[in-house]
């Protein structure tokens, strides 16, 4: 019997489901959300929105419904690409703001039924579930994990009328990969026993923590499922991936993860960005890019207020029309959570940036937190430039 009992609980399409929430006509349909942040403007329920086809622009897709997944649009695909894949797919902007509220509901719901819940972001997290499994009869443990699972997805959909998949193994490396073998609305419980049959035939893809270029490199060596990652000799991982990396990925083909599920952790820094749909010129558009600027300096000021702490370092991020990023950090002598404060300091990043071509992003970021009251943590001195330009 395992002596853990970890879950995984992923909401299904997400920031689709939330939508068709509100626009239950489209239930049943290609979706796609992404491209331009939603005005502020109220949408009418009834309201038409534009399909794939008409859209013109690079932004990219954000998420999708599985009307639409099944047709070949996904998540970080561009949209004109996914256009000519799903060209009647109904295009919908994000509204984050109502992403994070359900968001919130849905992990409050989870804690009140199993409170040791480890945030892994806006639409998943990881549950140590050892304490309540095993407070009932030990040789029914799976099936008392299972039944727990589902009290868990029905407290979810009765808060938020939305559907979650959990996975339930011994460690969070598995149950990652449990809660996306049954999706929509599934539950996967698996034992240490259920690897060979159940994980090892998975492309090695599947592993969180192996990306496109550690995948790609494993073709080549011929790699390709995670039964096969598990039978290769270590030794060979070490030589093309390092010593830790390799012995991670052995480690990992085998089902093997020691982390604990982390019920706090105090977040480094707090941003936000954006992608803009036309590049922007810093001369011709200053007015709508400083709108833009105070705008992500309020939303960050309101996620400190959220979060219950302030920063002293704030910090720029521009990327150009070409795509080089830079970034320029400015530490103030007080911590603060103030709009007006963390403009006034992101303002004096920009003058240490050149401002020659256009912008395709801007981003705002606050670090160095601290709880409002205690001694804030020593932050490093800022880059300085010697270019000096106007403010937007």
């Amino acid at each position: 019997m395992s002596s853990r009992f970890i879950a995984h609980l992923d909401m299904d399409a997400f920031y689709a489901s939330v939508e068709l929430l509100r626009y239950p006509h489209l239930r049943g349909q290609p979706v796609v959300i992404g491209g331009r942040r939603r005005s502020t403007e109220p949408v009418q329920s009834g309201a038409a929105f534009p399909t794939l086809r008409s859209y013109t622009g690079r932004g990219v897709i954000t998420t999708a419904t599985y009307e639409a997944r099944a047709l070949g649009a996904h998540s970080g695909m561009g949209l004109m690409k996914a256009a000519k894949l799903a060209p009647d797919a109904w295009l919908l902007p994000a509204d984050f703001d109502q992403y994070r509220r359900y968001s919130r509901m849905f992990k409050d719901a989870a804690r009140a039924v199993a409170p040791l819940v480890e945030d892994r972001g806006i639409d998943e997290i990881y549950i140590d579930l050892t304490g309540l499994v095993l407070a009932g009869e030990p040789a029914n443990a799976w099936a008392r994990a299972h039944e727990i699972a589902l009290q868990l997805q029905n407290t979810v959909r009765e808060a938020t009328g939305l559907s979650c998949s959990l996975g339930i193994t011994p460690n969070k490396l598995l149950s990652k990969i449990a809660s996306d073998l049954q999706k929509p609305g599934g539950i996967t419980v698996l034992s240490m026993d259920d690897i060979p049959a159940r994980i090892w035939p998975l492309p090695v893809r599947k592993v969180n923590g192996i990306g496109p270029k550690a995948n790609a490199r494993l073709e080549a060596l011929g790699i390709r499922t995670i039964g096969e990652l598990a039978n290769v000799d270590p030794a060979l991982l070490v030589e093309h991936f390092g010593k830790n990396y390799g012995a991670w990925m052995h480690d990992a083909a085998h089902g093997r993860d020691e982390r604990v599920v982390v019920t706090h952790s105090e977040p480094k820094s707090i941003s936000r960005e954006t992608t803009f749909e036309d590049d922007l010129h810093p001369v011709r558009d200053r007015e709508k890019l400083s709108r833009i600027f105070t705008d992500l300096c309020v939303r960050v000021a309101d996620d400190l207020k959220r979060k219950g702490v302030v920063g002293k370092t704030i910090g720029l991020k521009l990327r150009y029309d070409n795509f080089k990023t830079v970034t320029r950090d400015h530490t103030i002598a007080v911590p603060t959570g103030d709009a007006a404060a963390i403009r006034r300091a992101a303002g004096e990043c920009l003058k240490r940036v050149p401002l020659e071509r256009r912008i395709r992003l801007l981003g705002v970021r606050v670090g160095a937190l601290s709880v409002p009251g205690a001694p804030a943590e020593k932050a490093s001195p800022a880059a300085h430039t010697a270019t000096l330009f106007d403010d937007i």
